[in-house]
Formats: C-alpha cells, sequence, structure tokens
C-alpha cells in the first residue's frame, strides 16, 4: 500500500527539481523525474536544455538496475508519441519500474492520458493527481500554450509610491532596489523571451539579458515591437546577439527593406506583421514560445492590457518617488484590472512585489 505521505513528499522534490530549467527547454516543458526505491532516490532527471532528453530517460539512466521494482514520480503525464525521441512511457516500461505516480495530464493531444494507459495496460500502477495544484503553477506557461496555442504573458512593471515607471528624457530611472532587480533577472532566467517596444529601446538602451553572476546564459529570446525597423545597430541589443539567445524585431509590412538587411546581417531575425499582438502571439506559440515578459514602456504594457491577452502581472512596487516629468503607469496596486488575483506578495529589501494572475488562469 503507497504511502500518502512519501508521495508528496517525492512529488514536492520532483517539482523542485523541474525548476533547475525553466525558460530553457522550448518547445518542451521542464519536467521533473525522481526514481525512488525502498524509500531512497535512486535516479533524478530535469528535461534538458533545448528539450531534450526528456527528464525520463536521464533518471532511469542514472537508476540503472535500481529502477527495476521501483517508483518513478513525474511532474508530467509521460509522453506516449514517437517524436524525435522514443515515448517515455515505453522507458518507464522497458526498465520494470512497478509503479509510476503522476502530478498532471498533458493537455498535449498527442498524450493526454495516453501515456497513463500504456502503463496501466503494461501491469504498472499508476498514480495521478499527486500534488496536482503545485505542479500545474510550476507548468502554467506550457500549460496555456497547449490550451491557447500562445504564449502565457507576463507583464513585468515596477512602479514608484507616485504610480510612476521611468521620467521623461532620462532613460532608465532606478525606481526598485538590488534584492527586487534580483528578482526581476530570476523572472528573465525562468522565461523563453522578453518584449519591448522599440520607444524602450530608444530611450535606454536596455540588453533584456539575465544578468545574475553564473546565469548570464539563460537570457530569454529578446523581441522588440519595431513597426519603422528603427533599431539602432550600434545598441545593445544588437551588439549582444552573439552571446545571447538571439533578438527578433517585429516590423510592419512597409518596413524599410534596407533597414531589414542591415538588422538581418548583424545576426536579428526580422519578421514583417501588421500591427496585431495577436498573431504575434500565435506565431511565438507556433515557435514554442511558452512564456513572454512584457516589460518595456508604459505604452507597450497599456496596449496588451487593452488587448486583454496579459495573464500574469508581476508588479513590483517601491517607495522612491520620481515627481515632476513622470510617465505615469498604466496600472498600480490601487487599479490592477478586474479578473486578476492576487496570488502571493513578498518584500524584496524596501520593495514589494505581487504577484496576480487571470482569474480564468488561476489555481
Amino acid at each position: 500500500m503507497a504511502d500518502r505521505d512519501e508521495d508528496v513528499r517525492f512529488m514536492a522534490a520532483a517539482i523542485r527539481l523541474s525548476r533547475w530549467h525553466l525558460g530553457q527547454t522550448a518547445s518542451n516543458p521542464s519536467v521533473g523525474c525522481i526514481i525512488v526505491k525502498d524509500g531512497i532516490i535512486v535516479g533524478r532527471g530535469v528535461t534538458a536544455l533545448s528539450g531534450r532528453p526528456h527528464a525520463e530517460p536521464q533518471a532511469l539512466a542514472e537508476a540503472g538496475e535500481a529502477a527495476r521494482g521501483a517508483t518513478a514520480y513525474v511532474t508530467l503525464e509521460p509522453c506516449s508519441h514517437h517524436g524525435k525521441t522514443p515515448p517515455c512511457a515505453e522507458a518507464l516500461i522497458a526498465s520494470g519500474v512497478a509503479r509510476v505516480v503522476v502530478a498532471l495530464t498533458d493537455p498535449d493531444e498527442r498524450v493526454s492520458g495516453r501515456g497513463l494507459r500504456m502503463l496501466a495496460d503494461a501491469g504498472i500502477a499508476v498514480q495521478s493527481g499527486v500534488l496536482a495544484d503545485e505542479a500545474e503553477s510550476q507548468l502554467e506557461s506550457y500549460l496555456n500554450r497547449q490550451r491557447s496555442k500562445r504564449p502565457q504573458v507576463i507583464l513585468k512593471l515596477a512602479v514608484s509610491a507616485d504610480g510612476m515607471v521611468g521620467r521623461l528624457g532620462e532613460g532608465q530611472v532606478a525606481i526598485t532596489g538590488r534584492e527586487a532587480r534580483a528578482q526581476s533577472h530570476v523572472l528573465r532566467a525562468e522565461s523563453d523571451a522578453i518584449l519591448v517596444g522599440i520607444g524602450t529601446v530608444l530611450a535606454d538602451d536596455p540588453e533584456l539579458t539575465c544578468r545574475l553572476p553564473g546565469m548570464e546564459m539563460r537570457s530569454p529570446l529578446r523581441i522588440v515591437l519595431d513597426r519603422r525597423l528603427e533599431l539602432p545597430l550600434a545598441s545593445k541589443l544588437v551588439g549582444t546577439i552573439a552571446v545571447c539567445h538571439g533578438l527578433l524585431v517585429v516590423g510592419g509590412p512597409d518596413a524599410d527593406s534596407e533597414k531589414k538587411a542591415a538588422l538581418e546581417g548583424a545576426g536579428a531575425e526580422v519578421i514583417e506583421i501588421s500591427d496585431d499582438v495577436g498573431k504575434l502571439l500565435n506565431i511565438l506559440g507556433e515557435r514554442g514560445i511558452s512564456s513572454l515578459i512584457v516589460e518595456g514602456g508604459a505604452k507597450t504594457a497599456g496596449r496588451f492590457l487593452s488587448e486583454g491577452v496579459v495573464d500574469r502581472i508581476a508588479l513590483f512596487s517601491s517607495p522612491v518617488t520620481v515627481g515632476t516629468g513622470g510617465i505615469k503607469s498604466p496600472i498600480t496596486e490601487q487599479t490592477v484590472p478586474d479578473g486578476f488575483v492576487l496570488r502571493r506578495r513578498e518584500r524584496l529589501g524596501a520593495d514589494q512585489m505581487s504577484d496576480y494572475i487571470h482569474a480564468s488562469k488561476g489555481h
């Protein structure tokens, strides 16, 4: 008879393990797998960088013969289809595990219950739904893409005590302190892509990289909304293409062909679409982008909010006052749009971070 407390304890460990590669496994989710024999972890794996190999074969390889008769804890239903790698359900069956405990069923139509049925048909005891809410929270971006065919849009704003996000004509203005900035870089490290408007680029010349020591290579794909292709070739965004995860510039259908050629020559990818946020999100979803931070500028933030495509809000509030010439934030703690619910709030030095999720996406 399985011990419920033991199942919860080891699934919690698998969920923690799955966080290691968040934002680094597109188009696959970052899944954790732990193999347990007689109460001892004998194998563990997390979806590899770039998405392959999956967590289960890595954990089974570490366990070796100890996997026979063991229990496998997996945060997401093992895949059942042949893709670039064989199905993980088949690998679990071949290993001789006696039991598989799963947190969530995969909504991917190629899997969606088939993996669990394969295991059960092979005589393996299957338990699903263990710590489902916790796994849903960790996998929410991937699940959003599977269900809506577009990335989860995370609006990130740093807002001063007087409701401002910056000051006109002064480029980047330090609103939050060191601890809050570090947390915003964690968010970058765990996300697939980050987006700003060209106005922010021209005013601030940002890099949009993860600058936590030792985590620089976890920088997300950088995306710039730049209808007229005004992005300077001397900008930091262009200058860091070679050491980051790329740069995608979204121009309009009437963008200058010479500017496009120059940006592409510098290593950027340029796509041309009409002024349509929904179409852009669909394109990103098709590319396997599950999480998109919208970080740049009051205008861009307001646009995503007005079009109703924001799924989550990471709102950093500061005691700093910007004063005269301030750029008004589209939202503050007092004006979070209807439909969003507070999930957690934490103190970061002198600042505060509030994490809101749209009620339709809540867990």
